[in-house]
């Protein structure tokens, strides 16, 4: 089974969002859900855009390239981003071509 690490921002690209998900379109909108509620980070930041994404074969894995990614700079999740989305739209997973 794949297993997603994702990374969301916000609208002004402030602030990054990495989590792990078997289930990448329900995720977005339980993030999408949580938009405003102070209590969750992805709603106090209103971070529900998809900017990155990537396919880990399983939750092991996955796992660990969040812990990862979260441990890197700034700098170079931003760079990772624009690698693999260079204009950093919104990717919608139904017409992304990557």
């Amino acid at each position: 089974m794949a297993v997603y690490v994702y990374i969301l921002t916000n609208q002004t690209q402030t602030v990054l969002y990495i989590g792990v998900t078997n289930d990448l379109t329900r995720r977005l909108y339980e993030h999408s859900s949580d938009r405003g509620d102070a209590g969750k980070f992805t709603g106090r930041y209103q971070t529900d855009l998809l900017v990155y994404f990537e396919i880990a074969p399983d939750a092991t894995q996955a796992i660990e390239r969040e812990k990862q990614l979260k441990g890197w700079t700034r700098k170079k999740k931003d760079a990772l981003i624009t690698e693999f989305n260079p204009t950093w739209q919104a990717i919608d997973l139904e017409t992304w071509s990557g």
